[in-house]
């Protein structure tokens, strides 16, 4: 059966404890992301969050990794924490223009991450969804939204964002609601239960009922082991994001990797 391509790594590179138990001793700092590219498919970004980077940061970034390797970029907070979703307009262009192309074919989805306490709106969710552009400087742009809020999951929520070709992410192991919903042409998710007691973040049963949900979401179905909010999605292959976040920040890029080597021998 045909699949989706999938993408699965960490948050960030730089992270002090990954030196020793992931990075080789004796690499150096400016180093670290090239290994990475060594060893996982993607990464999420999340200083993006929190102020924008120069276009030759992305540039830079592009060059270190193999061509296969995509980032993700957490969109910038002066969108997502306005009381007003629909009034985020100009905070979304500003982000979109700010230089993230220069990633080229290794942009991947645009994680838009609300606030916890962000209530569904239907018209002020539909009015930001609005705001997402489709492209730029020629470049498609694909958006992803976490909603962290209870009252995302229903059957509204999925509708609209399926009807604007935006994924609702499924943040799992954590102490939010699980969308399990295919809502875009890819899924997102974002694991979030390593525990310090695995050697690999999570148990070997965990990591083989992960890697069968993201072979299952790849090949066009849903996984019926994690709840579903709205209609059913039509059946097609799909790309695949995934990512190991929060946790046992220590153990996520073993988590990665076992997951990385699970999926491969499914597919």
């Amino acid at each position: 059966m045909a699949a989706g391509k999938v993408i699965i790594g960490v948050g960030g590179w730089t992270f002090e404890p990954w030196r020793g138990p992931y990075y080789p001793d004796g690499l150096t700092q400016k180093r670290e992301l090239e290994y990475m590219g060594s060893t996982m498919t993607g990464v999420e970004v999340n200083g993006t969050f929190y102020g924008s980077q120069k276009p030759e940061s992305f540039r830079k970034w592009h060059d270190e990794v193999p061509d296969d390797f995509v980032f993700t970029l957490k969109g910038t907070r002066y969108a997502t924490n306005k009381k007003v979703l629909g009034e985020a307009g100009d905070s979304v262009n500003r982000f979109v223009s700010s230089g993230i192309v220069e990633l080229k074919d290794k942009l991947g989805p645009i994680n838009w991450q609300l606030a916890a306490t962000k209530k569904f709106d239907p018209d002020d969710f539909e009015a930001f969804l609005k705001l997402l552009p489709r492209e730029h400087e020629g470049r498609t742009l694909r958006h992803a939204l976490e909603t962290r809020h209870e009252s995302f999951a229903n059957g509204e929520a999925v509708d609209l964002a399926r009807k604007h070709g935006v994924a609702l992410i499924t943040g799992a192991d954590a102490e939010y609601q699980v969308i399990a919903d295919a809502t875009a042409d890819f899924v997102y998710l974002r694991l979030q239960g390593t525990s310090e007691d695995q050697d690999k973040g999570y148990s070997d049963t965990d990591l083989d009922r992960w890697a069968e949900r993201i072979v299952t979401y790849a090949k066009g179905g849903v996984p019926d082991d994690l709840p579903v909010r709205g209609a059913a999605a039509k059946e097609t292959p799909r790309n695949v994001f995934a990512f190991v976040i929060s946790g046992f920040k220590e153990k996520n890029p073993a988590a990665a990797m076992a997951l990385i080597e699970r999926v491969k021998s499914r597919l």
